[in-house]
């Protein structure tokens, strides 16, 4: 059991983290602590020297409003709570204790918070993951998953069962190292890399708010639900979540609540060290409701009012700030870094059992634990049943809407939306593909319903400016033209979570292609998670010119086709660009990723929507018996160049096959036979040219192949003299075919 001296301990540590952290007027100390004691309370002098902290450090911190509790009641009785509390700390102890890996800190801190989610406040039907109308959590601190696993199991989730949770990180189980949404149904969304998971819940909140705002009417509410998240002092650090919740506060997101895990510890040790901030005021600025929950560890009146008050402030976010002990209830870690990334240990296992009053088997829920959560599943099917028979009457009522929103529900696009894309003719005037682009947009937004999405300050370079409607503004919110601000890296998270919401909701999101360095992160998650993200990047080479170096993408294009699960499309003309968007909205589970020109490009012969579906393919040739004399390979704004470099070979009597290699990622799915006909074996006479890095060509061109490209930076001049300095000229590509001969 815990002793006098680490009660006090425990008590002064919390009062430490409550003074750093900001103080209400009241100024009370929260009667409790992170350990369990039969001893006596911290004597009189101990509480003294407490309250005195406090007071010293009330006048350094603006004042933040406390959660008041004397208007809540329970809704449930405390002892129960308390053991499902447990029940949830104790899974989370016993699956890492058993993979002597993970982190058993965040679960055991955050179990109240959590709890009460899941069992009290939350709207979910446990049999089926996917209902619409459900509220979202997201784990923003998804190391912590145990938690998340452990709600999911007590629930009645069919995907963790008892021994997923034994076979916690282990291969092939449903219960990874962090939550996966393609992996475990119950898992929103794919959080493990600081930050990206808060940033995934803003989109889902926009997502919710835009459809509220769309499909709802005076007599048919059919889109009504929250989005909740739990994030930690790492997300808070990591810029992205600033940038996706300075958004989710500009665009008024009221039903979005984040509750921030405020323990002060990180890996390192106390944040101290390296996180000082007001993070209440800093929120406050950003637009959000803020609300500070000083007894996080079992002040569970204080939650349920915070999330009370939280719902009743409509017209923006809510931080709920509570103030937790990381790794609660173990005598000797916690409050301290090491319960954050490591097993408790056996002995400390058993020390904090016994300091916790727990007497079951490592995994066993008790009998009432079980027998209270049990109910979720009859009221989840309950819940969807009545909203089931709400969104019928409004079918009946408003067909038209109904159409739209299970277009959106579903994911099942509506019949011959692909027509509505342009074509092209050689003989149509030639044109910048992010131009191009534009047109595709704007011919999309009139037959997809799902399709919205914007740019990061760049909508008039980007061109991704939707034509028909207006912004999607705290004000306006059924727009559907995303104004992201100079925010990359939250701009793409924030498409993930619109993405993940619902199958037919397709964002695009744009900047420059060389920008994609500040947001590869959440570009690797979209990948990782199978979240269907239209990424717009025009200005793909030295082709936009005197901008320079800085903005001139070399080494983007090869990094992007590394990447698994993405299409990494480089169109040359027209017919190539709406055969990327045809795909891109077709393929909801990989992301694609457009590179296109700022300068203009003509349209050629021989390229089509068709074509691109293969990934690579024959625009012209002249040979006979699957045997040119040589094969021109490029893509983008080079596929002209090797054009042009086939006509000047032709006259000089070689056959020659010019071929598009506009995604490679999709001529890699094609069958042998195909890939045979396009690049035979027996013809070893390749060139490739593309104004950028040659690595990775080496696969396509082969050993005796020749690549021309950019293998440096690029430099400031204009885009001619660029293509001619560098190389990237019809000349280069007949010198190099001619070496074959």
């Amino acid at each position: 059991m815990a002793s006098t001296s680490s009660l006090a301990l425990s008590q002064a540590l919390l009062a430490r983290a409550i003074s750093h952290h900001g103080s209400d007027q009241r100024g009370s100390l929260p009667a409790f602590t992170g350990l369990k004691s039969t001893g006596s309370r911290a004597s009189a002098s101990s509480r003294r020297r407490i309250a005195q902290s406090m007071n010293k450090n009330r006048s350094l911190r603006p004042l933040v409003r406390a959660a008041a509790v004397e208007t809540v009641e329970p809704t449930t009785d405390s002892s129960i709570v308390d053991k499902s509390v447990n029940s949830i700390r104790f899974l989370a102890i016993d699956a890492v204790e058993k993979a002597k890996s993970g982190h058993p800190g965040l679960p055991m801190g955050c179990a109240p918070m959590a709890h009460i989610l899941y069992d009290e406040v939350m709207r979910y039907n446990p049999k089926n993951p996917y209902w619409f109308n459900r509220d979202r959590f997201v784990l923003s601190a998804g190391h912590g998953c145990m938690l998340l696993y452990a709600l999911l199991h007590l629930a009645g989730y069919d995907s963790v069962q008892e021994e997923d949770l034994k076979q916690f990180r282990q291969w092939g189980s449903k219960t990874p190292g962090h939550p996966e949404n393609f992996e475990t149904p119950g898992i929103e969304v794919t959080t493990g890399p600081l930050g990206q998971g808060i940033s995934n819940a803003v989109g889902l909140a926009l997502a919710e708010k835009h459809l509220a705002a769309r499909f709802n009417k005076p007599d048919a509410e059919v889109v009504d639900h929250y989005t909740y998240a739990i994030l930690g002092d790492g997300c808070q650090m990591e810029g992205i979540s600033n940038e996706a919740c300075s958004l989710a506060g500009h665009w008024g997101l009221g039903k979005l609540i984040a509750f921030y895990d405020d323990n002060h510890i990180s890996i390192d040790g106390d944040t101290e060290i390296a996180f000082t901030e007001n993070v209440d005021q800093r929120f406050e600025a950003l637009g959000w409701h803020v609300i500070w929950v000083k007894n996080g560890n079992t002040g569970y009146d204080e939650i349920r009012a915070a999330i009370k008050e939280a719902k009743a402030v409509t017209d923006k976010p809510t931080l709920i700030k509570v103030t937790t002990t990381i790794g609660y209830g173990s005598p000797n870690k916690a409050n301290s870094y090491s319960v954050h990334g490591a097993a408790l240990g056996e002995k400390e296992v058993e020390a904090t059992r016994n300091n916790l009053g727990w007497p079951y088997e490592p995994f066993q829920v008790p009998d009432d634990v079980k027998s209270h959560w049990s109910r979720h599943t009859p009221e989840g099917a309950t819940l969807e049943s009545d909203w089931s028979a709400k969104f019928a009457a409004y079918e009946k009522k408003y067909p038209e809407e109904a159409a739209e929103l299970k277009s959106i529900i579903t994911g099942e696009l509506p019949a011959g939306w692909e027509k509505a894309l342009p074509t092209y003719t050689p003989e149509s005037p030639g044109d910048a593909t992010r131009n191009l682009s534009q047109q595709c947009l704007n011919a999309l937004a009139k037959v997809v319903p799902g399709f919205l999405g914007g740019s990061a300050d760049l909508a008039s370079s980007n061109m991704t400016l939707l034509k028909a409607f207006g912004d999607f503004q705290k004000a306006t919110p059924e727009e559907r033209n995303l104004r992201f601000g100079v925010r990359e890296h939250g701009m793409g998270a924030i498409s993930n979570g619109i993405a993940l919401h619902s199958p037919g909701l397709i964002p695009y999101c744009a900047t420059f292609f060389v920008f994609t360095d500040y947001m590869r992160g959440a570009m690797r998650i979209s990948a990782l998670s199978e979240a269907g993200v239209i990424y717009v990047m025009t200005h793909d080479s030295i082709g936009l010119g005197e901008d320079g170096p800085t903005h001139q993408p070399i080494e983007h294009i090869a990094s992007f086709r590394a990447m698994p699960n993405t299409l990494m499309f480089r169109p040359a003309d027209g017919n190539e660009t709406a055969g990327a968007y045809k795909i891109a909205v077709t393929k909801r589970k990989t992301p694609s990723i457009l590179a296109l020109s700022r300068q203009k490009l003509p349209q050629l012969p021989g390229t089509s929507i068709e074509g691109v579906e293969k990934g690579g393919y024959t625009i012209s040739d002249d040979s006979s018996g699957n045997k040119p004399d040589v094969i021109l390979i490029g893509t983008g704004s080079e596929l002209e160049i090797a054009a042009q470099a086939a006509e000047v070979l032709r006259k000089e009597g070689k056959t020659v096959r010019v071929v598009s290699f506009v995604c490679w990622e999709l001529f890699d799915e094609q069958s042998d036979e195909y890939k045979e006909s396009v690049l035979p074996s027996d013809v070893s006479a390749r060139v490739s040219i593309e104004a950028a890095s040659t690595f990775g060509w080496g696969k396509i061109v082969g050993g005796k192949g020749k690549s021309i490209g950019i293998n440096s930076f690029g430099a400031s001049a204009p885009a001619p003299i660029l293509y001619k300095e560098f190389g990237i000229t019809v000349e280069a590509v007949v010198d190099a075919a001619k070496s074959f001969f």
